[in-house]
Order: structure tokens, then C-alpha cells, then sequence
């Protein structure tokens, strides 16, 4: 993945590093974790392999707001280092990198998740029936063309769709456009979408069309998530290709982060109204019909858009005006947390089965999962990763050991 890197101001001069990008960047993927760890809470039907005897109202809030905004964050500052790294290694160099670094994971950790994730669901069926079952679940009744479980891992498969996409479109300007007027008209655009205060509206279109526009659209999941075909799906293409493309030509003008930093107050308040917006509609548990076409559709389809761009950009904002500073634990959660994704799904479903039929309150349940969870995944990345060529692979270096002279070697100068 990505990291943090120098940016230049635009004047040649290097600014200061990206700490607070690298910081969301990290935050989303661990923000998946515990999106992933509330699921077996979720009141109502069952939509997840565990589900657990004591649902919970405030861990299906949460599930809602985090679903809201962490994976759009994540493709923003995606497309945004994307084109640091085509800009300092170039194409074949870049190739080269994400070859490497997201091509690589993805097919080495695809057959390790998918194993994992079959025999955490099994494990749960066992907890809850006292069985182990004999037959797999039932298969979709109308599976979509090139069925395939990217479980996920999705996100890796996605990326690779939208740095060939990136690519393919640099050849064509840099070919067609000679003249440089198709990246000037791109960066009026952004510029425009930053500064002013309506930009988000804007950005906020496509997706809302493309909401509207999808018939079994469930409200309450928001994006669908492109993980069952090898051909993603158009809503989740809409927007995170909107969103990889906007990181993508926000690089080009490093200045607007600073606009971001200054306006995260307004962009948190708007999208607090419009998730609060979205919950008062909907209720606030998971919601599984589809809105009927009209004005009820039309308000949840910009309402949920507004708020997936107003937290995306309050979020950014927050990091590059309060942890934009070095921090040694922050860099170190940004560098573990691409393996803590890449390996969180099974040990979360099989913890959420261990304590699902236990006799605790939520609460307990819920801190039991992530507290165990989390250390154990912190402990195999420092134990196994941090420091080896899985580490190398995945954060494009590995972590220099940290040497200790001992103190019977420092010999003292002699006397003058």
C-alpha cells in the first residue's frame, strides 16, 4: 500500500510529509475490522454466517456510519498516492510497485482467506446448532456473470481495475492532448470542488444516480460491495472510481489539503445532518427491502450521498490538522494494518462464534472481539511480518532492526 510521502508545494520546494494521510489511510483499514466485528450484532434477519443472542442497537448505528465513508476515504487516498508514485518512479516503475504490492497479496492471501472464511462459518454453524454442518449455503438463485468470491480482498481486485483505468487514461491525454487542456479543465475542477462549499454536491451526482437508478438498492448498505464477481458492479465503479480519480488529481495541487484541514467543522456538520437524515428515514436497524421509486428514494439517494463525500472530506480534514505531526505509534499502525486486513476476517468470524451463545452483555462481547482480536493480529505482524519479506512486500520495505550496542563495548576515552 501506499505510504506518506514528501509533496512538493508547487513551487519545487518539498512540503512537509503526509503524516495525516498515511493516518487515515491506516485508520480505514482498521475501521473495517471493527465494521466487520459488528455484524454478528446486527438486530433483525440473519445476514452474516454468526449471529449473535444479544443484538445491539448501538453496534448497528455503527456499522451504518462507518459503512458510510471508510472505503471511499480509502480509494481518495489511493488515487492520490497513485499518482505521487507514477509522477516520482514512473510507469514502469509503478507497474513494477503494484505488482508487488497489491497484485502479489492478492492472489498469495486469496486461497488462505477463503479457507479461513469457510471453516470460521462452519465453526459458527457448530456453535449455534451443536452440529457441524453437512451442506454448503444455499447458492444465490441469480448469481451475476463471473461469479466469484473475492470475499475482502475485493478492495485489491478493485484497485487493480482503477490503476489499469488510470493509466490507460494518462497514455490517451499524454498522446491526444498535447496542449495539456484536458489536465488544466481537471484542475479548474477540483479546484472549484474544494474551494467552494457547494463542490460537494457535485461529487455527490454520480453516486446519487447511480443509487436511484439501481432497483434493488438497500439504502441501509449503501454502496453495494463488489465482492461476488470478477466484473464489479456499476454503483461501487461509480463511486470509487469518482473517488480514485479525484485523489488522483488532487496530488496534482497539494495546496487544496490545506483547504480541507480548515473546513472539516463544515464537512463534519453536514454529514452528521445527513446521516442523521438517513437513520430517521430508514430506523435504525438494517433495513432489507428496497425503497419504492419517488421522493422517499430520491431523498436517500442524495442524502447518503452527501454524507459518503461530507465525511470523507471531514475525516481528511480531521487527520491533516491534528495528526499531521510524527508519530512513531501512528506510523507504526499505519504500517501493520494493511496485514491486519489482509488476515482480520476469519479470526473476527471465529471469535464472534466463540462468545455468541455466552451469557454477557454485548458490551463485553463486543470489547472481547476486538481486544483478543486485535492483539493477536498486532502480535503476528511484529513477530512475523513487520521485519521479514511478507513486511517488504506489502509496506515496500522492511523495518530496520533496531540495534543495541552493550555497554561493555563502549569503552571510556582515556585521561588527558
Amino acid at each position: 500500500m501506499a505510504t506518506a510521502r514528501t509533496l512538493s508545494d508547487g513551487t519545487g520546494a518539498a512540503a512537509e510529509r503526509l503524516h495525516g494521510l498515511d493516518a487515515v489511510r491506516g485508520y480505514a483499514l482498521l475501521l473495517g475490522v471493527v465494521y466487520h466485528a459488528t455484524m454478528s450484532f446486527l438486530p433483525g434477519p440473519q445476514i452474516w454466517p454468526v449471529k449473535d443472542s444479544d443484538p445491539s442497537t448501538a453496534l448497528s448505528v455503527l456499522f451504518f456510519v462507518s459503512h458510510i465513508f471508510r472505503m471511499t476515504t480509502f480509494f481518495l487516498i489511493a488515487g492520490f498516492f497513485g499518482h505521487l508514485m507514477v509522477e516520482k518512479r514512473g510507469v514502469a516503475g509503478f507497474i513494477k510497485d503494484r505488482a508487488k504490492r497489491i497484485a502479489l497479496p492478492l492472489v498469495a492471501f486469496w486461497p488462505i482467506s477463503i479457507a479461513g472464511i469457510v471453516a470460521a462459518a462452519i465453526y459458527g454453524a457448530y456453535v449455534a446448532t451443536g452440529h457441524v454442518p453437512t451442506h454448503g449455503p444455499q447458492a444465490a438463485p441469480n448469481p451475476p456473470p463471473l461469479a466469484f468470491p473475492l470475499t475482502h480482498l475485493w478492495f485489491l481486485y478493485v484497485l487493480l481495475w482503477l490503476y489499469a483505468g488510470a493509466l490507460i487514461s494518462r497514455w490517451f491525454v499524454l498522446r491526444l492532448d498535447r496542449k495539456g487542456v484536458l489536465p488544466a479543465l481537471g484542475d479548474r475542477l477540483v479546484r472549484g470542488i474544494v474551494r467552494k462549499r457547494a463542490g460537494l454536491v457535485l461529487l455527490a451526482l454520480p453516486v446519487a444516480g447511480a443509487f436511484y437508478g439501481l432497483a434493488d438498492w438497500l439504502p441501509w448498505f449503501g454502496v453495494p460491495t463488489p465482492d461476488s464477481s470478477l466484473i464489479p458492479n456499476t454503483v461501487a465503479m461509480a463511486q470509487f472510481g469518482v473517488a480514485f480519480g479525484f485523489g488522483w488529481l488532487l496530488h496534482r495541487q497539494g495546496d487544496l489539503l490545506q483547504v480541507l484541514a480548515r473546513r472539516w467543522p463544515l464537512n463534519l456538520t453536514v454529514a452528521l445532518i445527513a446521516t442523521a437524515g438517513c437513520l430517521a428515514a430508514l430506523g435504525l436497524a438494517p433495513a432489507i427491502h428496497p425503497p419504492a421509486p419517488g421522493l422517499a428514494r430520491t431523498g436517500l439517494a442524495a442524502g447518503y450521498a452527501l454524507a459518503i463525500w461530507s465525511w470523507t472530506f471531514a475525516v481528511i480534514g480531521l487527520a491533516l490538522r491534528f495528526l499531521s505531526d510524527h508519530s512513531p505509534a501512528r506510523r507504526y499502525i499505519a504500517d501493520s494494518s494493511y496485514w491486519i486486513y489482509l488476515i482480520h476476517l476469519p479470526l473476527i468470524m471465529a471469535l464472534q462464534a466463540a462468545v455468541s451463545r455466552l451469557g454477557w452483555p454485548w458490551e463485553a462481547k463486543f470489547a472481547a472481539i476486538l481486544g483478543v482480536g486485535f492483539a493477536l493480529m498486532f502480535a503476528s505482524y511484529q513477530l512475523f511480518v513487520r521485519r521479514s519479506v511478507i513486511g517488504a512486500i506489502l509496506n515496500g520495505r522492511r523495518a530496520p532492526k533496531v540495534a543495541h550496542t552493550p555497554a561493555t563495548a563502549i569503552k571510556p576515552e582515556p585521561a588527558r
